[in-house]
């Protein structure tokens, strides 16, 4: 008599309702923590801002709060006309800027995302090839201040920032996959090319439009290397840009102060560093809840469709 050799079929088995709260409850515990993690270092930049300086030498970043101290804020504040001035070329700038990067990044990556543009390869290499070879810092420099006339003006921290290949591919990559019926279509009705981009792709785009707004005013918002290239006179410096300065003075202050003997070692150097992390960085970190829901989208689309 012959074995039977058949596999015993197992029943499956069927997650029950407790199973599969406890598995939320253990996904959205694993979350938290590192949502917690991530926000570990904001939480000690803040505390470290607030603490006295000796405290901040001599026992590190605290996780609690010891010794209160507003020295290094009051430093950082002591010309409040400054850097309000400061404040309002910075928001300036990046509200200006933020505007005509989307504007250049997505005219640029529509045209380019159209089959029937006979050019659009040979436009799409030029813009490839930029980012693997430059002219290099002198004679851009020399562009900029002879040429260009960018020497003290808000021209020099508004135009460099204001055209990203990083970006054009991006719009490049998400508007590919906008359906070409939509301006053919458009096209049979009458409309122009700049209609269509205007009224239909725009509309259509609004993921992309966060994303590459939130990329440019980021670029914008940290930008101090050009400020400090063309721009000499302090009214036209940019938030990055004076803070730099000033930490850069206090640190030269304390250098003189202990190689000269000088009672000038208490500047708290450290804190500083802190307290204008907080002033330089609050503003902006506020701006990405509003725009993260469409930021991720429009990066994955982006990312995918390319």
């Amino acid at each position: 008599m012959a074995k039977n050799t058949s596999a015993v079929v197992q029943p499956k088995k069927i997650k029950t309702g407790g199973d599969v709260i406890a598995i939320n409850i253990l996904g959205y515990v694993l979350i938290s923590i590192f949502a917690l993690l991530c926000l570990m270092p904001f939480y000690l930049i803040i505390i470290a801002s607030f603490t006295d300086n000796a405290e901040l030498i001599r026992s590190g970043y605290p996780l609690i709060l010891k010794s209160f101290s507003l020295e290094a804020y009051k430093l950082c504040l002591k010309n409040p006309t400054t850097i309000i001035r400061a404040y309002v070329n910075t928001i300036g700038v990046t509200v200006v800027g933020t505007f005509l990067a989307i504007i250049m990044a997505t005219m640029t990556g529509y045209v380019l995302s159209r089959q029937d543009f006979p050019w659009r390869n040979g436009f799409a290499f030029f813009f490839f090839f930029t980012t693997l070879f430059n002219g290099g810092l002198v004679p851009w420099y020399v562009l900029c201040t002879r040429y260009l006339h960018f020497k003290d003006s808000y021209l020099a921290i508004l135009i460099p920032l204001m055209f990203s290949v990083w970006n054009m591919i991006i719009a490049k990559s998400f508007m590919r996959g906008i359906p070409a019926a939509i301006s053919e279509s458009a096209k049979i009705d009458g409309a122009n090319d700049f209609t269509i981009y205007v009224r239909l792709i725009l509309p259509l785009s609004k993921p992309l439009i966060a994303t590459l707004g939130l990329f440019a005013a980021l670029a914008y918002w940290n930008d101090w290397y050009n400020c400090m290239l063309f721009n000499n006179k302090d009214e036209l410096w940019n938030l990055q840009y004076y803070l730099q300065r000033m930490l850069g003075s206090a640190e030269a202050m304390r250098i003189v102060a202990e190689k000269s003997g000088l009672p000038l070692t208490n500047v708290p150097l450290q804190s500083m560093k802190m307290a204008m992390t907080v002033i330089a960085t609050g503003p902006i970190i506020l701006l990405y809840p509003f725009v993260q829901r469409y930021f991720v989208k429009g990066l994955t689309i982006g990312a995918v469709k390319g």
